[in-house]
């Protein structure tokens, strides 16, 4: 009688044994945000902006974790060496995405094999201005002022 109580015991522990075993929901933990700029400028504000976001509709704070340095070559190469496991993003652009690769040659990571693009976050206008005492307002005359 006493080793049928102890052999139910185990086999009672044994049948719970796959559902300690199931995966938690995700996300399990904080998620890191890897920003490859430094805190106060507009990569970092957008970054801390959907961090905010995210992270109350996920239910898990969204760390943003600003890795500047070597033109974004830095937090880009930290974020590509990230293990697998969903719980780092990676806030890029295109300079640290694409120009990067093209203007240095050899980079410690590859856009292709490294990161899985989810979205497009932000579109950015720039605009090519002058002192107002230049007298052009086209590039066409810039050119031509030259």
């Amino acid at each position: 009688m006493k080793q049928s109580a102890i052999l139910r015991v185990f086999a009672a522990i044994a049948a719970m044994l796959p559902a300690l075993a199931a995966a938690q929901a995700f996300p399990a933990k904080p998620i890191r945000m890897i920003v490859a700029f430094p805190p106060g400028g507009g990569t970092d504000i957008v970054g801390r902006m959907i961090a905010t976001r995210l992270g109350g509709a996920l239910g898990q704070p969204v760390v943003v974790e600003n890795r500047a340095g070597a033109d974004g070559i830095l937090g880009t190469e930290i974020a590509a060496k990230s293990p697998p496991v969903c719980h780092t993003l990676f806030l890029g652009t295109a300079g640290n995405l694409a120009i990067n690769q093209s203007l240095y040659g050899k980079v410690p990571f590859d856009i292709a094999r490294d990161f899985a693009p989810i979205t497009q976050v932000v579109s950015v206008h720039m605009m090519l201005t002058v002192h107002p005492s230049i007298p052009v307002r086209t590039v066409g005359e810039l050119i031509a002022l030259a």
